[in-house]
């Protein structure tokens, strides 16, 4: 070891051992969505009782459950890309990226950001949060200021590895809100639990406020620093960082020259673009005039965004070739929503998440029951990592316990929200779109996520075990 890392504290070591660790043996986020279909296979046939045959029955029918999710999943990595990179907007977040002096400030503000916006909204946080740890990485470099990259990163991912769940666009406490859910149709419930009673209950705005502040303090004393410190150059050429990005706005000569002709005229219309975009901005404002902060959801994200950048961009042609840059960034979905779909599908139709989320809350007390739903959240999300699918499945008996128990449901709800969320940080499945704007391999930040994971433990079972409701 280097002596400029001689002051490096105990757990910046263990998380550039644990990095260390895991970049030499982490698969691919592709084997290990194979991997854990193995897994969840056996298990389910020796847990459950289910059949060979039966088991890849239900691994077949639940393949193509989230084709809507994954289509509404490439929209939104792809508007999101295209917008963040709109030099306009681009210019806005490198400006933001100008305010750290460290690497670890750096590193702290990129979480900050990026915790808040996954409670505002996880998609917005996913999106953003990938551009904005690329784009501190860039402006580090510039300014010579030594950062970590592969920490950027997880502080890129935290919102949807920590906060989402908590906020506007949490998956179970809208289910809840919801009239006539399924959960009311199937009798677990006899009325909706309103978001007063989880989003905005103290309860829930304590746990977010805390996670926040301590995940900021682990991430300042995690990030390496001196000779260890390796900057976004170590992962990503430094002739493909400083790329030109085309100006909706700007014509090249030979676009003027193409323009000459009709066609190419209408295909760099303004006009066209201009009261598309600005038609489709109104239909947003009026959705949220009409429904409040009940619009917020996939499909008017995505149809915001995509909107949105057919507005800055102005010129259709040229929006339409920056989509084809961002479509690149969309494979990783394309192929691993199937499996893990799959994998799902097998879980919900043996019983298997059912008799796993069962186990552990049988060991539950009223005092102990808010850690058990959140672990029974975590455990099943290695595996089925989709919260709206995993409340469906887990909800009935997390809700019936809780009841039982004399537990409020809306704390059982926020519980089993943060497990949910938590191990994002060990499954590399949402960290698709993220790994795709960074150009970070996998194994290469998950050390790092893995050592954020372990170091959140003990304070969330704390703190959710003493907080009262």
């Amino acid at each position: 070891m280097s002596a400029s890392n001689t002051g490096e504290t105990s757990l910046e070591r263990i998380g550039y051992r644990l990095s260390a660790w895991v970049e030499r043996w982490m698969p691919s986020p592709f084997l290990f969505a194979l991997i854990l279909s193995y897994v969840v296979f056996l298990a389910g046939i020796g847990l459950t009782g289910s059949g060979p045959v039966e088991m890849v029955q239900f691994w077949y029918d639940g393949f193509w459950a989230f084709l809507t999710f994954s289509m509404q999943m490439v929209l939104i990595l792809m508007t999101g890309f295209v917008v963040a990179y709109h030099p306009r907007v681009n210019a806005g977040i490198r400006r933001l990226t100008q305010l750290p002096n460290t690497g670890k400030q750096a590193v702290v503000l990129v979480g900050l950001l990026t915790m808040l916006l996954g409670w505002i909204h996880w998609g917005l946080s996913l999106i953003l949060g990938a551009i904005f740890a690329r784009e501190m990485g860039k402006t580090a470099h510039e300014n010579d200021i030594d950062v970590h990259y592969p920490v950027l990163c997880v502080a890129g991912y935290l919102g949807l590895g920590l906060t989402w769940h908590w906020g506007l666009s949490g998956s179970a406490p809208l289910l809840l809100a919801t009239e006539g859910n399924e959960f009311i149709q199937q009798g677990v419930i006899d009325a909706v639990v309103s978001a007063s009673e989880t989003i905005f209950h103290p309860y829930g705005l304590i746990l977010t406020g805390l996670s926040i502040a301590y995940a900021l303090v682990v991430l300042y004393v995690i990030t390496p620093t001196g000779d260890q410190a390796r900057g976004i150059t170590h992962y990503i050429p430094e002739n493909d960082l400083f790329e030109s990005a085309s100006d909706g706005g700007t014509e090249t000569t030979a676009d003027q020259s193409r323009q000459q002709v009709p066609a190419e005229r209408i295909n760099h219309s303004r006009l066209l673009g201009g009261i598309i975009g600005l038609t489709g901005i109104a239909m947003v404002v009026a959705q949220f005039v009409q429904s409040g902060i009940d619009a917020l959801g996939l499909n008017i994200v995505n149809f915001g965004f995509l909107t949105i950048g057919i507005f800055i961009y102005m010129d259709p042609q040229t929006y339409r070739e920056k989509f084809g840059e961002a479509a690149t960034a969309a494979s990783g979905i394309v192929l691993l929503f199937p499996f893990f779909a799959g994998i799902q599908g097998m879980m919900a139709s043996s019983g298997l998440a059912q008799l796993m989320a069962g186990g552990l809350i049988s060991l539950s007390t009223p005092q102990t029951f808010p850690v058990i739903a959140w672990l029974a959240g975590a455990t099943v999300n290695i595996f089925a990592p989709s919260g709206g699918g995993e409340w469906i499945i887990l909800g009935p008996p997390i809700l019936e316990a809780a009841q039982n128990l004399g537990v409020p449901v809306g704390q059982a709800t926020m519980a089993y929200a943060v497990g949910d969320a938590h191990t994002n940080l060990l499954n590399p499945f949402w960290a698709l779109p993220l790994l795709a704007i960074t150009r970070i391999k996998a194994r290469e930040m998950f050390g790092y996520a893995i050592a954020m994971l372990l170091a959140l433990t003990p304070f969330l079972a704390v703190v959710l075990f003493v907080l009262p409701y």
